[in-house]
């Protein structure tokens, strides 16, 4: 499947149908009267979140979306059939933004969660409405209101409990794939995944967390070098992040400034980013001299407070203890702002 995050559409909510001009012709009503119906009232625009989808793909294509307009009235004082509303399903994680202000109009994570972006225009009135004692005949109707439109801007940001960071054949993909059902593309070469993968990890009993495999960050992917630009903000929205050190010959320069540069880029694209959890995880270490490397480094890390751990992802050497260990801290993350937010509430 194709990965789309962000896509731009032209929505219109329908019409009102128009008011009926009608007299009562009957045979032995001579003096029947104006009869005709309300024109029916224009479909609406709703957005809603729907978790089988993970990409914007499906509006790729559909740049202009129109709800159904409402049913003109009828004579016998019938009224028009409503406009069936248009439903625009989303991933969850979408936002609806308005392309000509900017403004940010919704931001939809929750299945159960809808947002009734634009209103169906009101159904005109039929000359049945403008009878009185001084009009006895009338003659005039409403036409239907025309129903709310804008042009809008979607824009995904994948939701996930941890985000996997760091250079280009870090080992992120085989990670994931290792330790989830994702299938992300590996091989020997920089910027193999091309686009954001999410894997569900399981662990205990009937739990898990969703971790999300961003591409490769380079210097300067703040600033629209690389991939990183593109995809920095899909790990917006991660709790916990895993920075992946590769201390093998693929990764050129002083390890602990490849590390530096990393964080600086997180911390360039957002304040908030530089300040979220994080544990250091060594990879690779089914090769002799990345493991030789491993201690020397782990303590130059550790000292500045961060946890780290070490794994081999085609051994499986510490992955369970990695999976436990993301999982704890996911738990106790949660439990810390359980904590906060009933504090908060008294």
């Amino acid at each position: 499947m194709k990965f789309i995050d962000e896509v731009k559409i032209h929505a219109k909510a329908g019409d009102g149908g128009r008011g009926c001009l009608s007299f009562l012709r009957e045979k032995f009503v001579p003096l029947g009267g104006p009869d005709g119906g309300d024109g029916g009232r224009g479909g609406d625009v709703l957005f809603e979140v729907d978790m089988a989808l993970s990409t914007l793909l499906d509006l790729r294509y559909k740049h202009h979306l129109h709800a159904k307009n409402g049913m003109p009235g009828l004579g016998k004082n019938k009224h028009g059939k409503s406009g069936d509303d248009l439903v625009i399903k989303v991933p969850p994680g979408t936002l609806v933004y308005d392309d000509e202000t900017g403004e940010l109009l919704a931001d939809l994570t929750r299945t159960d969660q809808g947002f009734l972006l634009l209103k169906g225009g009101q159904g005109g009135r039929g000359n049945a409405r403008f009878l009185s004692s001084t009009n006895r005949a009338p003659r005039h109707t409403q036409p239907g209101m025309p129903g709310e439109e804008r042009t809008l801007r979607l824009q995904l940001k994948l939701l996930a409990d941890v985000g996997l960071v760091g250079l280009p054949n870090a080992g992120k993909s085989t990670l994931i794939a290792s330790v989830s059902a994702a299938r992300p593309k590996i091989a020997d070469y920089p910027f193999t995944t091309l686009v954001p993968n999410l894997g569900v990890v399981r662990h205990g009993d009937f739990r898990s967390f969703v971790m999300a495999d961003i591409p490769g960050l380079i210097e300067g992917a703040s600033d629209g070098h690389g991939l990183g630009s593109r995809f920095l903000r899909h790990i917006e929205r991660t709790d916990l992040f895993l920075h992946l050190v590769d201390l093998s010959c693929l990764q050129e320069g002083d390890p602990i400034e490849n590390f530096d540069k990393i964080n600086q880029e997180l911390k360039r694209y957002s304040q908030t980013l530089s300040e979220r959890p994080m544990l250091v995880v060594f990879t690779k270490q089914d090769i002799t001299e990345v493991r030789e490397q491993t201690d020397e480094i782990r303590q130059i890390i550790e000292s500045r407070g961060f946890r780290t751990l070490a794994i081999s992802a085609v051994t499986r050497a510490g992955l369970p203890e990695l999976v436990t260990t993301v999982a704890g801290e996911l738990d106790r993350m949660r439990q810390e702002a359980a904590h906060d937010s009933s504090g908060d509430e008294h």
